[in-house]
């Protein structure tokens, strides 16, 4: 129940995302960074991870720092990525999330 519970959730996370028009880089989780045409699960983690290392984007130019990126992966998605809008989440907030996750992970593990 719990999985369908998750898919289900999961779905409307790719649908909002679709619809939303750009998706902000500082404030995206994994899943609203996937439903962008070009973005997997390797790199949508890549950018949460070097976002929590480094902090905010300053521009959709920086995202060809992150592993995974050039430039022309870079000016392909530029349409769909922005950096203004909604607080971005500091280095400390990103680490929580993350134990967060895990911690979630480990429990649906045992069930």
């Amino acid at each position: 129940m719990k999985k369908l519970l998750l898919i289900l959730v999961a779905c409307f996370a790719f649908a909002g995302a679709a619809f939303a028009g750009q998706v902000n880089l500082n404030t995206a989780n994994e899943v609203e960074l996937e439903a962008l045409k070009g973005i997997g699960p390797v790199k949508a983690k890549s950018i949460v991870d070097y976002r929590t290392r480094n902090g905010s984007f300053k521009s959709v130019d920086e995202l060809d720092r992150v592993p995974g990126f050039g430039k022309k992966t870079v000016d392909k998605l530029r349409a769909d990525l922005t950096v203004n809008g909604g607080a971005a989440p500091s280095k400390v907030e990103g680490k929580a999330k993350a134990a967060r996750k895990d911690d979630s992970k480990k429990a649906a593990d045992k069930k």
